[in-house]
């Protein structure tokens, strides 16, 4: 007979979960799942493919196996679908280097001061959190960040043809798109990839700047790529663009700072220019979907004023500044939204 009541575990799951994130970390940095993916599938092969103890190789491997990253039977070790897509260096939606940015110093120390954020309503780590000035964090981030954000930019660059159930149209004028905090550059780049009349001019600190030109170079197109070093808050923007493309930024400031980058958008649109927004954007009620309403706890952690807006707040930010109308889009699976808003 069971007996239903309160339980403790709940809290010891969620106090204890750094070892989860330790755990995680230690075997990407070993790069286990790619070793056992390459048959190596007991703890003595992974140990000495790792270089590693065989006893720490067994405890990490049946704690990675309790927690749902391995499956084991007998002695013998197996990859999960999802750990075999994520996380075996060889596949193609690799997300191990992610660990680079979410896990760095920076940011833990942000989420170690969250007691005195929520006191104050912002970060507590510094001034600005991670939106100061020429902040290297957006470096880490722009190298670790392009596998997470290739099925967003793809479906990204359906919205620019404007119909994602439908293929890309290929324009018979110059596209001329600008990425403001570019980072990676993966969503201009997408974009130029597929359309090629598409011109890119992509804006951020100049040492991020240098990731996109880079990731631009392997995807071929470097030479409809434009570099414009600064603040998106100070450069002249430059115009008339087609597409303002504004992509997990607005998530770092207040509502009047959004409707200033709004404003600025509207001012660099051609006539029947778009801007196009990727975000976290909850439903309503601000606590679902989870994985996107969970987002403003990181902006808590980590900025003075950002937050996760719902969609009201995007279209009355956009109404403001000026644009006729927004549109909605889910991107599935992924945990991001995107907001076309149209200049007339």
């Amino acid at each position: 007979m069971s007996v239903s009541g309160p339980s403790p575990d709940l809290f010891f799951d969620t106090i204890g979960a750094f070892q989860r994130t330790e755990a995680l970390r230690a075997a990407i940095d070993l790069d286990l799942f790619t070793h056992v993916a390459a048959g190596r599938c007991t703890a003595d092969e992974m140990a000495a493919a790792c270089q590693a103890s065989p006893r720490g190789v067994r405890i990490l491997a049946d704690y990675l196996t309790l927690i749902g990253f391995l499956r084991k039977q007998d002695d013998r070790y197996a990859l999960t679908p999802d750990s075999d897509a994520f996380l075996n260096r060889n596949s193609p939606a690799y997300l191990g280097g992610v660990v680079e940015f979410l896990l760095t110093p920076d940011l833990r120390e942000c989420f170690s001061t969250l007691t005195a954020a929520v006191r104050q309503g912002g970060t507590a780590s510094s001034s600005e959190g991670t939106v100061s000035p020429d902040n290297p964090v957006w470096v880490a981030f722009a190298r670790s960040m392009g596998p997470m954000m290739r099925l967003p930019a793809e479906r990204l660059a359906g919205l620019v043809g404007g119909d994602l159930d439908r293929p890309l149209r290929v324009l018979d004028r110059p596209l001329r798109v600008l990425d403001v905090a570019a980072g990676h550059g993966l969503f201009g780049i997408t974009i130029a990839r597929h359309y090629p009349q598409a011109v890119v001019t992509a804006l951020d600190w100049a040492n991020v700047l240098a990731v996109a030109a880079e990731n631009a170079g392997h995807a071929g197109v470097a030479d409809r790529l434009t570099l414009l070093p600064g603040s998106a808050f100070d450069v002249d923007w430059g115009g008339p663009y087609d597409i303002v493309l504004l992509t997990n930024f607005l998530h770092h400031f207040d509502v009047p700072t959004c409707e200033r980058l709004a404003a600025k958008a509207h001012a660099a649109l051609a006539d029947g220019g778009r801007a196009i927004t990727l975000e976290f954007v909850p439903n309503p009620d601000r606590v679902s979907p989870a994985a996107t309403a969970g987002f403003a706890l990181t902006m808590l952690a980590t900025t003075a004023r950002g937050d996760a807006y719902t969609f009201a707040e995007y279209e009355q930010i956009f109404a403001r500044a000026g644009f006729a109308r927004s549109e909605f889009h889910p991107f599935p699976p992924t945990a991001q939204q995107a907001i076309v808003s149209h200049k007339s």
